[in-house]
């Protein structure tokens, strides 16, 4: 293992992840607000809104008017997820930042479920897609492996499929004529653990070392912050987050579980750790209890209660 990374980036998925899971329809004032509060904690990446079919996602359903809503600070990229040719389309027709990549999903169970199709089916399609960032002259620097840790449909997923699945995702990228930067690892199913990210990382690494590895992980089992504190030993630096741990895939069978790894927490962890993030914590904070008020319930944050060891210090010392 290496040492611990200086500085790493967190990109914020809670508006844009955590409400899709929610079951109840959330006002556009309220998402713009939590949006809004977000862009004043330090985060240079705010994924706000999905553009996919209202029909299977229906708390997605405002997402043209909630781009169109929030007030955009400079030097942050608010950000809009696709899923396929049809969801870049209204992407790009709206203000938010549009990121190219290449997506393939793990299991092809998951890949049927989340998207409707295959995973064959899903790559051919992302051709279209890759098309229109070169036509438009739009990078890709970033392959993404979807429930790359084990899947709720299928069960353990083996090395070598993983190391297939990033195959087919650079083999498109050079078909198109990119060439990708870095993996990023997610964990919609909440599979990963401190050994799977280890195994992982070390084979994705053996096999191709000039490239980068990114964690998305989710909580859904306790595992999520254990599983980052793996990947931050291992040097990776970039991860996503979501704030007071909003989030889960609709798709991905685990009703009722943890979201993503929670924004705040992971960067007070970073930060006592002497990892900086750039990030305000007690903002952070103050915007977790934002994002209760808007969902209507407890959420699974834990520094939003007990505070930081800062404060904790301070009201010792007093």
């Amino acid at each position: 293992m290496s040492d611990l990374p200086k500085r790493v980036l967190i990109s914020e998925e809670g508006p844009r992840e955590g409400f899709q899971s929610e079951k109840k329809m959330i006002p556009v004032a309220d998402k713009v607000r939590l949006i809004e509060a977000l862009a004043d904690t330090g985060l240079k990446h705010i994924a706000c809104v999905s553009y996919v079919n209202p029909k299977r996602v229906p708390t997605m359903a405002d997402a043209e008017e909630v781009a169109a809503a929030i007030h955009q600070k400079p030097g942050i990229e608010y950000a809009a997820l696709y899923l396929n040719q049809q969801g870049l389309e209204r992407a790009l027709r709206g203000p938010l930042h549009v990121a190219g990549s290449v997506r393939v999903t793990a299991s092809d169970t998951f890949s049927r479920k989340n998207i409707g199709k295959s995973v064959p089916d899903s790559l051919i399609e992302q051709r279209m897609s890759l098309q229109t960032f070169k036509d438009r002259g739009m990078p890709v620097e970033w392959g993404v492996v979807l429930g790359a840790f084990g899947c709720n449909y299928e069960g353990e997923l083996s090395t070598d499929l993983i190391l297939t699945r990033c195959q087919q995702v650079l083999d498109e990228a050079v078909l198109a004529g990119f060439k990708l930067k870095g993996i990023k690892l997610t964990d919609a199913m909440g599979w990963a653990t401190p050994q799977s990210v280890e195994r992982l990382i070390g084979a994705i690494r053996n096999k191709w070392p000039e490239l980068e590895v990114g964690l998305h992980l989710h909580d859904t089992r306790g595992t999520g912050m254990a599983a980052a504190y793996a990947g931050l030993r291992l040097g990776v630096t970039e991860f996503d987050a979501s704030i007071a741990g909003l989030g889960g895939c609709p798709f991905a069978a685990t009703d009722g579980a943890a979201g993503n790894i929670c924004t705040e927490d992971f960067a007070f962890m970073c930060e006592e750790m002497g990892v900086e993030t750039g990030l305000d914590i007690d903002r952070l904070i103050e915007v977790a209890k934002i994002a209760e008020d808007v969902v209507g319930r407890p959420l699974p944050g834990h520094v939003m209660r007990g505070g930081t060891l800062k404060a904790a210090k301070q009201k010792v010392a007093a």
